[in-house]
């Protein structure tokens, strides 16, 4: 029989399940079962034990907690059903009293808190105006050629900015070292991808000249035998090359392969056409964000703790998904940026209350404006989603969290078109 009590806040329940009798016995006898297999008694087979000799050495209270395990599951599923509760976060479960007639369970059920949103129409939210430069197409189509720039052998002598092809081998107190040897490697001159000074040097030589230069390893260098030393480098420019810009002509336009584009013309329009699209993606989700964030000062709600710890939960397991994807995990992480779970949790827990508060938000004008998706809608997106993602849809929907999942998606989806509407 489940016994239900509020606290101070409307959506906090305890919720008292009992087990008792038959089911308590039955717990027990299980519980002795597996405990009877792990101890030795002195006159005994291992496992053999009887109940009585068994109770006399470790004490009845022994089997309390392993038939406590036993019952756990059973006196949730009372608990949820009895008290007729929906749990927002994973009840937290104590024990309130325990003997051998039986057990009490305290389940701590939080439900969803009361929500008021107080305005979320006609808030003075606008989306912003997109407009494409032609600076920023300019900007754009420079980068492009700077893409197609191509590097023709020159003569003459290096000058900052072309590729030198060198050999070079480095000393230190006229002894070779590890690492400080190459043949034929393409540098480039400016990059600063080398020791500072090396480059400047390589600067007016001539292909086939050879030429000692005298730089110095920074303090800070990884190796420690060469941590602020000065050095020798011999080094032999092979062959120089110049960037050679590329012109906006057939040729160009020919190794672009950008479909339609055959001139200056349609390729500014192109452009345009490009960085105005990513333009009014970014533009609209920052005028998503900036009305929900008006919206969100107006809404009254008292969110428990509860709520924003399991939202971090997921905000973390999904930034450990993504660095195991670069390689990484979670130690290696806190090792490099000296750092801990503790760390990584308080930067994490305003974006997981924002999180929370939108959530609730949203949910409570889906009611006001009683939205609805149906079943159907959701069943013909899932359906349209695995086929986008080319995997069969029990498979989809398996990842996802399920068809309520898709329909929840949607019905979010809905409510911010819906106050988008409401605020035009």
């Amino acid at each position: 029989m489940a016994n239900t009590k509020k606290e101070a806040k409307t959506n906090i329940h305890e919720v008292v399940i009992k087990i008792e009798g038959a089911e308590w016995t039955k717990a027990l006898d299980s519980a002795f079962a597996k405990e009877q297999k792990k101890v030795t008694v002195d006159g005994f087979r291992k496992g053999k034990v009887p109940r009585n000799v068994y109770e006399k050495k470790y004490g009845k209270e022994s089997l309390f907690m392993p038939a406590a395990e036993e019952v756990l599951q059973s006196a949730y599923e009372k608990a949820m059903t009895e008290s007729d509760l929906i749990p927002v976060v994973q009840p937290s479960v104590d024990i309130k009293d325990i003997t051998e007639n039986g057990i009490e369970f305290l389940f701590k059920i939080i439900t969803k808190p009361e929500v008021k949103v107080k305005k979320y129409k006609g808030l003075n939210v606008k989306p912003e105006e997109v407009k494409v430069t032609k600076e920023e197409i300019d900007h754009r189509i420079g980068h492009l050629l700077e893409e197609y720039t191509e590097l023709v052998t020159k003569e003459g002598k290096v000058v900052n900015g072309d590729v030198a092809v060198i050999d070079f081998e480095g000393f230190k107190d006229g002894v070779a070292f590890d690492g400080g040897k190459g043949e034929n490697y393409s540098l480039e001159i400016g990059s600063n991808t080398f020791i500072p000074g090396f480059e400047d040097q390589i600067v007016g030589m001539k292909t086939g000249e050879e030429k000692e230069i005298s730089v110095s390893f920074p303090e800070d260098y990884g190796v420690e035998d060469l941590k602020g030393q000065p050095v020798i480098f011999k080094v032999k420019v092979n062959e120089i090359k110049e960037k050679v810009t590329r012109e906006l002509d057939k040729e160009f336009f020919e190794d672009l392969a950008m479909e339609g584009v055959d001139s200056k013309e349609k390729l500014e329009k192109q452009i345009e056409s490009e960085i105005k699209a990513q333009k009014e993606m970014e533009n609209e989700n920052k005028y998503i964000d900036t009305l929900l964030e008006e919206v969100a000062k107006n809404v009254e709600v008292d969110i428990p703790q509860e709520m924003v710890d399991e939202e971090t939960d997921r905000l973390l397991k999904r930034f450990e998904q993504q660095i195991a994807m670069q390689g990484l995990s979670l130690d290696i992480y806190y090792q490099f940026t000296q750092s801990s779970e503790k760390d990584l949790r308080e930067q994490m827990d305003k974006e997981a209350y924002k999180n929370v508060l939108y959530r609730l938000m949203l949910e409570e004008i889906m009611n006001l404006e009683k939205i609805e998706i149906s079943m159907e809608e959701a069943e013909k997106e899932a359906t349209e989603l695995a086929k986008k993602y080319k995997m069969k849809k029990d498979e989809f929907l398996k990842q996802f969290g399920g068809i309520e999942m898709i329909q929840y998606d949607l019905e979010m989806r809905k409510v911010i078109e819906t106050l988008k509407e409401l605020n035009k």
